[in-house]
């Protein structure tokens, strides 16, 4: 299996201003297609730490990574840097300088003499094209290392991977030989210690597969290696473990690799021909912006309503007066007649309603921060379920958990039947 090692560089990463998403972002895509990351480097615009990292990196790994550091300013070094640190010199390169021209040109701006370094390449190497952005990247073998510069702002760096470079690291290393393959299975309710306890024999060392297991925003990802004899052979062990360990957690997995729990949602939703609407205070449309970050989920999702003061709970889902007097807004009952008055309101086939306490503050001794009750209601037959939840953490991990914990609950109600699991 090739290694490879990322360095991420900016001085911005190292404040504590800036998070560095694009190292893990590109260690899953690296992992995905059978190259282990043994390491990573984060460093400020300074050259020498720049040079460390990469004579680290080279010394290491059959392939360096590097995002950050190629725009045109003085504190843009990671090309020079990179070059230097493999003995190879930049030079113009006239077809990339007339590109940077054309692309000011079009702009109405007169282009910085200080821009044309975005336009020096060493001989031999591949340049990346960069389709959003003013910063091409660069590939360059030197003996049998490859070195891999991509731009900084994730959105350049992620198309210029997936379109630019990942084609170069498939064909350079035949990866599509590779006997070793990996996948990622999803779970949601047990927590780490619960599904390593689930799993048991199956965490042994064993010379065929490893598996690891991350904590993930409320989700555990079992990430699973195989490595045998083949690509065949490989595929044949993936599927006896995967179908071992779907059997010992059941309906806990809630995905496999890419997809979301919102995603599948959506299948279960479209396949069985039903319409959800949905009522949330504590997530403050959270939910439902899950749902339609997916493209197409107008198909059979109706809306959502926000109704995060009690004024607004009696005013658009006619939660009664009396009940929230008596039980408070955060409660079984008036969960269940926040779900009742969306369905009211849509006519969808299910309603799922979301109240709580997200705090820092507005917690009690009765009902502390993190006091979450989800109700899900099915129309047709006026068939309910509450949940009561104790989420820990901040604001925002109580709030995800609670719109996580809401669209589990629809999606085990789905393929269970209508039988909670």
């Amino acid at each position: 299996m090739k290694k490879a090692y990322i360095i991420s560089t900016g001085t911005e990463l190292l404040l504590g201003t800036t998070m560095d998403s694009n190292s893990v972002y590109l260690s899953e895509k690296l992992r995905d297609i059978g190259i282990k990351v043994i390491g990573k480097s984060t460093v400020g615009d300074s050259r020498i730490h720049i040079k460390n990292a990469f004579e680290l990196g080279l010394k290491s790994a059959d392939i360096v990574i590097s995002s950050g550091g190629l725009g045109p300013t003085l504190d843009d070094l990671t090309k020079e840097t990179a070059c230097e640190t493999m003995g190879v010199k930049l030079e113009i390169v006239e077809d990339e300088l007339r590109k940077l021209e054309e692309f000011f040109k079009r702009r109405k701006r007169a282009m910085p003499k200080i821009n044309k370094k975005q336009a020096m390449f060493p001989q031999g190497a591949i340049i990346l094209k960069n389709h959003l952005g003013t910063a091409p990247g660069m590939c360059l073998k030197t003996g049998e290392k490859l070195v891999a510069l991509l731009p900084g702002p994730p959105r350049e760096m992620k198309r210029m991977y997936l379109e630019e470079l990942e084609p170069v690291l498939k064909n350079e290393f035949e990866l599509e030989k590779n006997k070793a393959i990996m996948k990622t299975i999803k779970v949601l309710g047990p927590g780490e210690s619960q599904v390593e306890e689930m799993l048991g024999d199956l965490m042994e060392d064993n010379r065929q597969y490893s598996i690891a297991l991350l904590a993930q925003e409320g989700e555990v990802h079992i990430k699973l290696t195989v490595e045998g004899q083949d690509f065949n052979d490989s595929q044949a062990i993936m599927k006896q473990i995967t179908d071992e360990i779907e059997k010992r957690l059941q309906h806990n997995v809630i995905g496999y690799d890419d997809e979301t729990l919102a995603l599948k949602i959506a299948e279960l939703m479209l396949k069985q021909g039903k319409t959800l609407a949905l009522a949330e205070s504590c997530t403050g449309g959270l939910l439902a912006k899950m749902i339609t970050d997916l493209p197409g989920s107008s198909q059979y999702f109706w809306g959502s309503a926000t109704s995060y003061s009690n004024s607004a709970k009696t005013a658009i889902l006619n939660v009664k007066t009396e009940t929230l007097e008596e039980y408070g807004a955060v409660s079984e009952e008036v969960a269940r007649e926040m779900a009742a008055g969306i369905l009211n309101n849509s006519a969808a086939d299910f309603a799922l309603a979301v109240t709580g306490i997200a705090g820092p503050e507005g917690g009690s001794e009765e009902k502390p921060v993190g006091t979450v009750f989800i109700c899900l209601l099915n129309g047709h037959g006026q068939d309910y379920q509450v949940k009561k939840m104790s989420f820990v953490g901040d604001r925002d991990a109580i709030r995800a958990l609670s719109a996580k914990t809401a669209l589990d609950l629809l999606r085990r109600y789905l393929i269970s039947g209508g039988v909670h699991k």
